[in-house]
């Protein structure tokens, strides 16, 4: 909290030194101008670094979710999060891994590299190969990590209002308290490889995705151990041929549904990390399954009917599929309802449009967040949506700002036909 009281300060202290030199190049600066400059945003993503766990995760969240929708260098400096993790120290590793497997846990292996080729908020991942040459992927959780979420997301909306990052008021206290149950569930190891296993079943019979496998043997509360597969990471495929580009995204798009409508399982967290692309085999590669979230039936079919309405332009039954969603559960008025619809079409864009859609030449995002600030300005809507709905199109988002990144051209409402429903 001395920390975080600190950053408050100098964040103020940025904006009285930016201000002063707006005012000398006769400028009239906003408030806001000045508290998100690139100095402040610095400041916030370091002190994110900083506390890595929970707070961390956040962090990188923030850096998912935003994308175009922050300013540039807030959104440039919060992404250094998803590969700036502090690694632990060797000894601390040693100690964990001897109260997770025993004292002489060196035996289990040929080669283990203390070194980890990944870290991230919860864990970090290490690179072995067993005594039968099995190469293996160990995701490894920092100590101490479950017991400190609570307090650590409460620190993080603790720097959010200090800094004034978020308007004081909007209401994100119960999206804090879904976070808190996600992260708690994204730190049960043995839960992550119950939920890995089953997408591997039910991916079992498409060569087009590939799932590790699990080894239950080193496979621990705080352990996960996967077969090491090799991939070139999604977000640097930009330099791949366009039909490269374009079948990526169509296979992520087509799983997306498929999760929701077939599964009612989604893995809702999309940060580019947790795919890889076997150029070789053309297959994409899942990794992490530590966000999956169960979507009950009147949830998948309520998006399938706003889709199949939003393709129609149909008004008063996108209403009702919100409704049975879970949206307008508080007082709203007409004109707030119709503008969330009118924000559903926007963001419904890429399944109505009748063909290709070029993900590189859309204004989309920039259309999505001004439809998103009149909704909370102009018509003074700030109710929070239903958890299911904030995580299914986090995910959602993750996808087209991936699809933006590479400039991807999918046919995403071919994509969606097998789920319409007839009206």
């Amino acid at each position: 909290m001395s920390k975080l009281g600190l950053l408050a300060s100098r964040v103020a202290g940025g904006m009285v030194s930016e201000g002063v030199k707006q005012l000398a190049q006769g400028n009239r600066p906003r408030a806001s101008d000045l508290l998100l400059t690139p100095a402040n945003a610095k400041r916030v993503a370091e002190q994110l670094a900083q506390l890595r766990g929970a707070a961390m995760k956040v962090g990188q969240l923030m850096s998912m979710d935003a994308g175009d929708l922050l300013p540039p260098e807030l959104a440039d400096l919060l992404a250094r999060l998803r590969a700036e993790a502090k690694a632990m120290p060797i000894s601390q590793l040693n100690h964990l891994l001897e109260r997770e497997w025993e004292l002489d846990w060196q035996d289990r292996f040929q080669r283990f590299s203390f070194y980890p080729i990944a870290a991230a908020s919860i864990g970090q991942v290490h690179a072995a190969t067993t005594w039968q040459d099995e190469q293996v992927a160990l995701k490894i959780q920092y100590p101490g990590i479950k017991e400190s979420i609570d307090s650590d997301v409460d620190n993080v909306a603790t720097l959010l209002k200090i800094s004034g990052l978020i308007p004081k008021d909007v209401d994100y206290q119960p999206l804090l308290t879904d976070a808190k149950q996600q992260l708690h569930d994204e730190a049960d190891y043995l839960l992550e490889a119950s939920l890995l296993k089953r997408y591997k079943a039910l991916l079992s019979d498409d060569p087009r995705y590939r799932i590790p496998a699990v080894y239950d043997a080193l496979t621990t509360e705080h352990i996960l151990a996967m077969e090491f597969v090799e991939g070139e990471p999604v977000e640097h495929l930009h330099t791949q041929p366009q039909a490269v580009r374009n079948y990526v995204m169509a296979l992520a798009f087509e799983l997306l549904f498929k999760e929701m409508f077939t599964f009612r399982l989604v893995q809702t967290d999309p940060n580019f990390a947790n795919f890889l692309y076997d150029i070789e085999h053309r297959q994409l590669v899942l990794l992490d399954f530590g966000a999956t979230r169960q979507y009950p039936e009147h949830i998948a079919t309520g998006y399938q009917a706003l889709i199949s309405h939003a393709i129609h332009d149909n008004d008063i039954e996108m209403q009702n599929a919100l409704k049975q969603i879970g949206f307008f559960s508080q007082p709203i008025t007409t004109r707030q309802q119709q503008a969330v619809v009118d924000l559903c079409k926007e963001a419904c864009e890429p399944v109505i449009y009748d063909g290709v859609f070029d993900f590189g030449r859309t204004d989309l995002a920039q259309r999505i967040r001004d439809a998103g600030t009149a909704l909370s300005t102009r018509e003074n809507y700030w109710h929070t949506p239903p958890a299911d709905a904030i995580f299914f199109h986090r995910k959602l988002g993750g996808l087209y700002l991936l699809a933006a990144r590479l400039k991807a051209q999918v046919n995403v409402r071919a994509l969606f036909m097998p789920y319409y429903l007839s009206v």
